[in-house]
């Protein structure tokens, strides 16, 4: 029988994704998502996302509206289920709006992971891979930054709840030594499904940068505010590593594996190991596309930093994993999930 993975947040961009690979892989996964980043599906019960794959993969998925908030819940899950491990995706994400609403983002990301590592504790669940982030790294001391990069100087609230939860997660393998927990510090994913079928739809106004690109690409946005053109970097704009989404996905599943060497706890990098300036992605998306991006210069977003990209060789050694796809195929993947879904996953989500 096949193993029974939880994916929290299993709804959302890379949730979903990693639910395509679990599926390939052989797993089970048993979706659970709040959907204040997912879309509701025709009929309101699933995220679209996960509708849409049991069309592209013929099955169904196992999914469970909840929020993590909801111990409770959590705990009558947990019951009815005998999980082998558990993919931690749930909570907000973007930089920006926790700069704004910092106790919102301490009160989720914190509160729904403790709510988490409880009840796997009380259900024997010991199994845990985090979805974490190069945010984690703060303003980067050196490039490129490997895992050994201090960490803990975050310049926004956001970093600092995955830093926070990462020290939870740590503290609490070295409490209980029967655990394994791997924590996997993304840097930018983008791109889609090759079908075109499940991509990233924001919610409102895209926090990301490359969301936003599409939408100006498709015509939903008329420009795109560069934030900053005067930072050290080739042309003054920030730079970034951009790592397909499928690549990440991808490389979940040999975190999983991992996982089964009873590794304790691990973090590793995943990304390309290259990065990309805003006015390079913008010309990328443009070819794709074949269209013209319009684009005008803002100033500097508080906690935003100059420079960020991988070395991600560590995971490669480790994992047996690397990034396969460059930037003209993450580019070219995005547009097509863009253009067949000019307004996101259903229409009249146009904001």
């Amino acid at each position: 029988m096949a193993e029974q993975v939880l994916v929290t947040g299993g709804g959302g961009y890379i949730g979903s994704q990693c639910v395509v690979e679990l599926l390939e892989a052989g797993y089970q996964p048993i979706v659970v998502d709040n959907f204040s980043n997912a879309v509701r599906g025709e009929g309101g019960g699933v995220p679209e996302s996960i509708r849409r794959l049991e069309k592209i993969l013929d099955t169904s998925i196992e999914f469970h509206q909840l929020d993590l908030l909801d111990k409770p819940g959590l705990e009558k899950l947990f019951k009815e289920h005998s999980f082998s491990a558990v993919m931690h995706f749930a909570g907000l994400k973007a930089v920006g709006e926790s700069v704004q609403q910092p106790l919102r983002y301490y009160r989720v990301n914190l509160t729904s992971s403790m709510n988490l590592l409880e009840v796997m504790q009380a259900h024997g669940v010991r199994n845990l891979i985090f979805s974490s982030s190069a945010t984690v790294y703060g303003d980067p001391q050196y490039l490129p930054i490997d895992e050994q990069h201090p960490v803990g100087g975050c310049t926004n609230p956001y970093g600092k709840t995955k830093y926070f939860i990462e020290e939870m997660i740590g503290d609490h393998c070295k409490a209980e030594k029967d655990w394994n927990a791997v924590l996997l510090r993304y840097f930018n994913p983008i791109g889609a499904h090759s079908s075109g079928e499940i991509g990233e739809d924001p919610q409102g106004i895209p926090n990301n940068l490359l969301p936003y690109v599409a939408q100006v690409a498709v015509g939903r946005r008329e420009c795109l505010s560069v934030f900053g053109d005067d930072y050290d970097t080739l042309d003054g704009t920030g730079v970034r590593d951009y790592i397909h989404i499928v690549d990440l996905a991808k490389g979940h599943i040999a975190a999983l594996k991992k996982l089964k060497d009873k590794c304790g706890m691990k973090v590793y990098n995943l990304g390309t190991g290259t990065g990309y300036s805003v006015l390079q992605i913008v010309k990328a998306m443009a070819k794709a596309s074949g269209r013209e991006i319009q684009y005008k210069v803002a100033p500097r977003r508080e906690g935003d930093i100059a420079s960020c990209y991988a070395n991600p060789q560590l995971a490669e050694e480790e994992l047996g994993w690397k990034a396969k796809f460059d930037l003209e195929r993450m580019c070219e993947d995005l547009w097509r999930w863009q253009s067949k879904n000019p307004t996101g996953f259903l229409k009249g989500t146009a904001s």
